[in-house]
């Protein structure tokens, strides 16, 4: 492969990848009864964010982001240590 394609794969590669993450939205309803619980989502695990650096599924960029949420089954969130019904500030 040329030098030539090389460097406009990964131009092309630069310019679609933040249209793609912009795009997310939350992660689809389960089937089962959930509710949404801050504060337990592993990086780039959560289901979606209230707000901040994150703009949604799979994109918290730290462990236990408390404004970052993930799916659980109803009544299980807040017996989870660290885990919150609603966004921590």
């Amino acid at each position: 492969m040329s030098n030539r394609a090389i460097i406009a794969s990964a131009l092309a590669a630069a310019i679609v990848a933040p249209s793609a993450v912009m795009a997310q939205g939350p992660a689809p309803a389960p089937a089962f009864k959930a509710e949404k619980c801050y504060g337990l989502a592993k990086a780039s695990q959560n289901d979606c964010a209230s707000t901040g650096n994150n703009s949604c599924a799979g994109t918290s960029r730290v462990n236990s982001d408390p404004r970052a949420w993930i799916y659980t089954p109803a009544g299980y969130c807040e017996r989870i240590v660290g885990g919150s019904l609603k966004p921590k500030a």
